[in-house]
């Protein structure tokens, strides 16, 4: 969970990179956002993002504040109706139903990041009702294709499993949207991406993140961002976070005081290019 605050003059204007988490945006400035989807259709800033997006831009002319919620797709699949959602932008009433509206409105009215992170936390747990449930396999699938980054095999997970290799492709894809493959697929560019934004050379980052060659690195970056490894390295998006990104943390903080400032009063930081940005 994080809460932007973006107080400069020129426009806003940032991709958001794929990430392995449902991400909620909850825009609660006075001069709206909107968000771009793959095809280029604006739309309200209050959106549910899916798993592979493709091309999500966030933009604005003015100043404004935005929440944004990652959630894993084993939760999100235990407290969203997540079943037209991945790899597209959808409406939080399309997620959330008709709470959605009233939410937005209590965190904008809340008045201050603490109060607005713990209405989230107490909405999201109260969603947590035992009406929609994950198997266990599934979720132990998810946990071990996250925290092997994305270096595992389908075989071997649903032999740990206990399940067949085709109950397990169609149980995950059913709960969290994407098959194991393609899951996996996600996490490890998760895992490169990181690994260059923290100052890995393209090979490196190829080399730890399991990738064949730099060349199989940069085919992955380019289909699943549209853009190349070195991109990744440069470029502050939405998906910043203090431990993934530490050294552009440094450099925004270092910033030149004339550059607009995107402050993070919340628990991340959020940036266009050479931004100045304080926590």
């Amino acid at each position: 969970m994080a809460g932007f605050r973006y107080d400069g003059t020129d426009p806003v204007d940032i991709s958001m990179v794929a990430h392995p988490a449902v991400t909620l945006l909850f825009d609660l400035g006075v001069h709206r956002w909107s968000v771009e989807d793959g095809a280029g259709t604006p739309g309200p800033g209050d959106v549910a993002i899916g798993l592979l997006p493709d091309d999500v831009r966030l933009t604005g002319s003015d100043p404004g504040e935005c929440l944004q919620v990652r959630l894993s797709p084993v939760l999100a699949a235990r407290i969203l109706d997540t079943s037209a959602l991945v790899g597209t932008v959808a409406g939080l009433d399309d997620v959330l139903g008709p709470a959605a509206g009233q939410l937005s409105a209590d965190l904008r009215d809340a008045g201050s990041w603490d109060e607005r992170f713990d209405l989230m936390f107490r909405f999201l747990a109260g969603r947590l009702d035992g009406r929609r449930t994950v198997d266990p396999e599934v979720a132990y699938v998810w946990q071990q294709i996250h925290l092997r980054h994305g270096r595992s095999g389908v075989h071997a997970l649903a032999e740990e499993t206990g399940w067949s290799r085709q109950r397990l492709w169609s149980r995950f894809r059913a709960q969290v949207g994407l098959s194991p493959k393609q899951a996996a697929r996600l996490v490890r560019f998760d895992h490169a991406a990181r690994l260059l934004a923290l100052g890995s050379s393209p090979a490196e980052a190829a080399a730890r993140a399991g990738y064949a060659d730099q060349p199989h690195l940069t085919r992955e970056v380019r289909s699943i961002v549209g853009t190349t490894p070195v991109d990744i390295a440069t470029k502050p998006w939405l998906a910043i976070d203090q431990e993934a990104w530490p050294t552009l943390m440094r450099q925004a903080a270092d910033g030149p005081p004339e550059t607009p400032r995107l402050t993070a009063p919340g628990r991340a930081m959020l940036g266009r290019a050479a931004p100045r940005v304080r926590c």
